[in-house]
């Protein structure tokens, strides 16, 4: 990869042709014993969100999980210092909550960054970084997580009163689009972005980052930022780096509100919070049946399809932040499990994983000693998962469905849609997969039509139960083969409150 700064050219990272194989090693998943499962013919351009997750880990997951199982790059949390505040708990929003454009935060420092930046590189996965852009750190005095002393308007080196807007209160009317874009975000100070210091400051940090080999960014709380300001913000990045990152924004719009989201498609993709709810809340039966899934997008005023990046809950819904309510979570079990097979079946949107620790109240940091150092997720070369850190992107039935997006491709059609008109579907990925979903209690026995070559396949949902990504062969387990007859149909029976997905990368015999 290069990167172009003004005059010069940095070679940041120059992969050899040794690495470059290995980079695209993780395209060919795990076998299974007997059968036959083809390298992924399209992009990986599912991602997870590894929240609070530190550096090191993140490079041994990149490693040892994310590359074998397709995923194909990792939103991280915030890399900037932030403020600290052991009196509230050390909260997660801290992070959120920039003190200086250092690179010191509670997940590692710089070196550590730049290091899990190269390692996920080298074995193909791609870094989104959380970039805090609108506001500063609200306490009116304060430290830093690299030590930055700070006051309220005053941040030592970077800025000062006059770099803020002027309207020194919160947000009182979100129909008044200069009150969100000029006033103070639940007290934060609201950078004035339409200062061309300002900008210049936000340029250098987003180029900072991209030096060290991030791909792309999350712009926070772009919502209140006039999309002009990003529009001028990213053209200078774009005239510094190439290639040029990826930009996704977080625009919440109900729809009922000044702010619009079209406002923001001219400056990469955006982040379709309405979908998360609308898929839940068919799930867990409080608007419907998961049937009416079957015209979900643009007629249910979600953005288009091309812009969208989406998910079924993030870490401001999971909590009932940013208008969240009426999200699935990894509290809700095997109803969450099904909402993301549904997800990472559909066409619609880049998909986003959640990522999450376990958490009693909603302010709650991630796990932690008492001096709120976070505690790692591996020890001793192994994950612990499903005690603190909940690894919602390791759970069997996650990972398979993030494989046959890879194999089926994000712009194959839907094809032969069949529910029983309530909480029982399927339907196929043209003629690359087909994935059943049995919302309901009761079994559901049904002859289905698809668009698949005759043939056996693997239920590979069933197969996944123990997949064990090191090992070069697994079987296709009694009642997991499904077979695909001379009219391209297949007869199942499958248990209440389950899914079966199968695709022309697992095919049995």
């Amino acid at each position: 990869m290069i990167f172009r700064f003004k005059s010069r050219i940095i070679w940041a990272t120059v992969f050899s042709l040794s690495l470059i194989l290995v980079a695209f090693s993780h395209r060919s998943p795990t076998n299974l014993a007997g059968s036959k499962l083809a390298v992924a013919p399209y992009p990986h351009t599912v991602f997870v969100h590894l929240f609070e997750w530190r550096w090191d880990d993140i490079a041994q997951e990149c490693e040892s999980y994310l590359a074998p199982h397709g995923y194909g790059a990792v939103q991280i949390s915030p890399a900037a210092e932030h403020v600290v505040l052991p009196q509230q708990g050390f909260p997660w929003w801290q992070r959120y909550q920039p003190v200086s454009y250092q690179l010191v935060s509670r997940s590692g420092s710089r070196s550590q960054l730049a290091q899990m930046i190269d390692r996920c590189h080298k074995v193909g996965v791609k870094i989104y970084a959380d970039a805090v852009i609108n506001h500063m750190a609200a306490d009116a005095s304060g430290i830093g997580s690299a030590g930055t002393k700070f006051d309220r308007y005053q941040y030592p080196g970077l800025y000062e009163p006059k770099d803020f807007n002027t309207c020194r209160k919160g947000i009182q009317n979100y129909n008044d689009r200069q009150q969100v874009t000029q006033c103070e975000l639940v007290g934060l100070p609201d950078l004035d972005t339409s200062n061309p210091s300002v900008q210049q400051r936000i340029v250098e940090h987003l180029i900072d980052l991209v030096s060290l080999g991030v791909d792309g960014f999350r712009i926070d709380a772009a919502k209140h930022i006039d999309a002009a300001d990003i529009d001028r913000i990213l053209k200078r990045v774009y005239q510094a780096v190439d290639p040029d990152p990826f930009i996704y924004q977080e625009v919440l719009d109900p729809g009922n509100e000044a702010t619009k989201k079209q406002d923001y498609y001219a400056n990469g993709r955006v982040i379709e919070a309405e979908y998360g709810r609308a898929v839940s809340e068919r799930f867990m039966g409080m608007s419907g049946a998961i049937a009416q899934l079957e015209t979900l997008g643009e007629t249910w005023g979600l953005m288009p399809s091309e812009k969208a990046i989406v998910f079924i809950d993030n870490h401001d819904k999971q909590r009932g932040h940013a208008g969240g309510g009426n999200y699935l979570t990894y509290k809700n079990g095997k109803l969450y499990e099904l909402a993301n097979v549904f997800m990472l079946a559909h066409p619609y949107g880049i998909p986003q994983v959640m990522s999450s620790y376990a958490f009693s109240h909603p302010d709650q940091g991630p796990p932690a000693d008492a001096q709120g150092n976070t505690q790692p997720v591996y020890q001793n070369g192994q994950a612990h998962c499903l005690e603190s850190w909940m690894c919602e992107h390791r759970r069997p039935i996650v990972a398979a469905m993030v494989n046959f997006r890879n194999q089926v491709g994000a712009d194959s059609p839907i094809a032969h849609w069949w529910s029983n008109g309530n909480n029982q579907i399927a339907f196929g990925r043209g003629s690359s997969g087909f994935v059943v979903i049995n919302r309901e209690s009761e079994p559901l026995t049904q002859t289905l039509q698809t668009s698949l070559p005759p043939g056996a396949y693997c239920n590979v949902l069933a197969a996944e139960a123990n997949f064990a990504p090191q090992s070069n062969s697994q079987q296709c387990q009694d009642g997991a083969i499904v077979i695909v007859d001379a009219q391209q149909q297949i007869t199942v029976t499958l248990e209440g409150m389950a899914a079966l997905a199968i695709h022309i990368g697992a095919k049995a015999g």
